[in-house]
């Protein structure tokens, strides 16, 4: 007697070829979240774990967001999901990174919102990055390096290792940016007065700085827009 097939394989199939055909058109987020865990669980129903996790993180962007601990602690996940949800994350960050590079100046307000909340937004501890431009707000190639990573509560940035690093690269211009994971995105006195001295190491050597961006998941603070810069 033939061993009955797994319900959930022809599930799987059913996803896989509705998304050949038409990309994620037409998927409910669960299906959606259902499709990248088939990735990671190849030998089990992926549509409770799904759930589970909507349920727990509000979102597709939760999920990737969340800490590995809190993604081990959904039923059936195990250890290696969380690690596979990661390496999608990331991947999906360089990638945006890669295009804007190729494709896009960060000229416009709206551009480096988007570029800088998909890169920090979601982060657990706070970094601060800086992106090298050419005369044309064009990224330079690999033109975003994250200079110093911290605790939650702010991140230590040199402005002379700032200079020296815009300099070796020979950008015309640079922005700054950095996460506040607790979700506020107001600025410090530290943030003001380290802006200040960054502002003022640029000036010397005319390196333009386009903007300082304070970002959370949902916010962005522009130092530029209010003035500050």
């Amino acid at each position: 007697m033939r061993e009955e097939r797994p319900h959930y394989l022809g599930h799987r199939q059913r996803l896989r070829e509705r998304f050949l055909k038409s990309g994620l058109s037409g998927f409910a987020e669960h299906e959606v979240v259902e499709l990248l865990l088939t990735l990671a669980i190849p030998q089990k129903d992926v549509k409770e774990p799904a759930k589970e996790f909507l349920k727990r993180f509000g979102s597709l962007r939760g999920i990737l967001d969340a800490p590995f601990s809190e993604l081990q602690e959904v039923k059936g996940i195990g250890k290696v999901t969380p690690v596979a949800l990661r390496i999608i994350r990331e991947a999906a960050t360089l990638y945006l990174q890669q295009k804007a590079e190729q494709e896009t100046t960060l000229a416009s307000p709206e551009a480096l919102h988007s570029f800088w909340r998909s890169r920090l937004g979601g982060l657990q501890h706070e970094v601060f990055e800086v992106a090298y431009l050419d005369s044309g707000y064009k990224l330079l190639r690999e033109g975003v390096e994250r200079l110093e990573e911290g605790t939650v509560d702010r991140a230590a940035v040199y402005p002379r290792r700032v200079m020296e690093a815009a300099m070796k690269r020979g950008a015309a211009s640079v922005v700054f940016a950095h996460n506040h994971p607790n979700g506020s995105v107001q600025p410090s006195e530290h943030d003001k007065t380290l802006t200040k001295a960054l502002v003022l190491a640029a000036t010397t050597l005319q390196i333009k700085v386009v903007d300082h961006l304070i970002v959370s998941a949902d916010e962005v603070f522009s130092f530029k827009k209010e003035g500050l810069l």
